[in-house]
């Protein structure tokens, strides 16, 4: 079981890459990440999807659109919460002139993140 306790932000570890976004690890298990991602304004993520994670997050700043493979298109702003099936091959960017930020929730087993080519 794991110690009760505070993880404070400079305290943050990295989190597994993808090119455009800085992920920030507080809490990881066999089954599960916890962290922060950040995008700046302009930057679009690669596309990537998270093999057996499910993803969930809440958007703490700004806003972003998601990119699905298949011209599927969603956007998240600040205060919402989203989800993002295991397997979905999906790339999103911020919208506006402000960073994009949000807490990530992503439970599964195995390897979180694997790059592909444009599904275009």
């Amino acid at each position: 079981m794991t110690k009760a306790g505070a993880i404070r932000p400079e305290a943050l570890m990295p989190g597994p890459p993808t090119p455009g976004m800085e992920r920030l690890q507080a809490y990881a298990g066999d089954d599960r990440w916890i962290g922060h991602v950040r995008s700046d304004p302009g930057v679009l993520s690669g596309w990537h999807h998270h093999g057996d994670h499910d993803t969930y997050f809440y958007v703490l700043s700004g806003a972003a659109h998601i990119d699905l493979e298949g011209d599927e298109t969603f956007e998240v702003l600040a205060g919402d919460f989203a989800h993002i099936p295991a397997g979905t091959i999906h790339r999103e960017g911020p919208l506006g002139e402000g960073a994009f930020e949000a807490i990530v929730i992503r439970i599964g087993t195995g390897p979180q993140v694997f790059e592909v080519p444009d599904p275009a």
